[in-house]
């Protein structure tokens, strides 16, 4: 299944919110923002997201609330709170320039409200749940994305397969064009030639420029991609090695290009499979 690695997703509760952000990137690099009494989870929340996805930089940050809305007054350490404040004022008169703190910020301290065990039980599984919600959300949207990747490299995958029709069916003449200018050179100098060397030289001339070999493995390659983007789990990396391989043939078959045609060709072979490259590697 094909997957982009691009995309965001949040998920919001009870005073809580999910967000989690995912980029490319060639290995799974996760990133959890959580306050210090939460940290407990973490573990499990990293097990869960490794279920879900396997390759990309993924970024999750759960935020609460920060309205006075449903705060009550008991649930404050305000001795807690005062000795943040002091440490505040402390730090603000040692610097210069120092932007203000937002005094709801504080209540996200640790230690500032207060929480009993049973509390926190209920609002470690509200995280985890909620959790489960996002990385869904985010899933759906790589495979929404994923999609859209896949119709742009079967377009691509269509233009390749043409480019590689055209020069086989070019290739047979090229042989005949060659010899035809070499005999026309020849007879322009006006030289006598030896006939079995002549002939010699035209059949090494073919053998260089015979591109079947480079042009059955590209279209091999070809019909390797569609087997890969139409198969099931993570295919990034699959799909990476097989542009390093059509881009291999096509370099090979540029080398071996002895017509301006064909140089051509060869040319907007190695820019459309750069134009694959460049989306293959935004997929898991």
């Amino acid at each position: 299944m094909t997957r982009s690695m691009t995309a965001f997703a949040r998920i919001e509760g009870e005073h809580i919110a999910w967000e989690i952000r995912s980029v490319n990137q060639r290995y799974l690099d996760t990133t959890f923002r959580l306050p210090e009494n939460l940290r407990i989870v973490e573990p499990e929340l990293r097990n869960l997201l490794r279920g879900k996805l396997h390759r990309g930089k993924v970024e999750c940050s759960l935020r609460f609330d920060s309205s006075p809305a449903g705060i009550d007054g008991d649930a404050i350490d305000f001795d807690a709170l005062s000795r943040l404040g002091r440490l505040v004022d402390h730090i603000s008169a040692a610097q210069q320039n120092i932007a203000p703190v937002n005094p709801l910020e504080m209540l996200k301290w640790p230690g500032v409200m207060k929480e009993e065990a049973e509390e926190f039980d209920v609002m470690a599984s509200r995280v985890k749940k909620l959790f489960a919600k996002a990385l869904d959300a985010l899933v759906d949207m790589r495979e929404r994305e994923g999609r859209e990747l896949e119709k742009v490299l079967v377009d691509r995958l269509q233009a390749l397969s043409s480019l590689v029709g055209t020069i086989r069916e070019q290739a047979p003449v090229i042989a005949d064009r060659l010899a035809t200018r070499l005999r026309e050179k020849i007879a322009d100098l006006g030289v006598d030639t030896d006939a079995g060397r002549l002939e010699q030289e035209l059949v090494y001339m073919a053998q260089r420029a015979d591109v079947q070999e480079e042009l059955d493995r590209l279209e091999t390659h070809i019909e390797e991609v569609r087997n890969t983007l139409a198969s099931d789990g993570p295919v990034g990396r699959r799909l990476d090695f097989l542009m390093q391989e059509l881009n291999r043939e096509a370099n090979t078959l540029s080398s071996k290009s002895s017509t301006a045609d064909t140089s051509i060709q060869a040319v907007e072979l190695k820019v459309t499979i750069e134009q694959m490259r460049e989306q293959i590697q935004n997929i898991e």
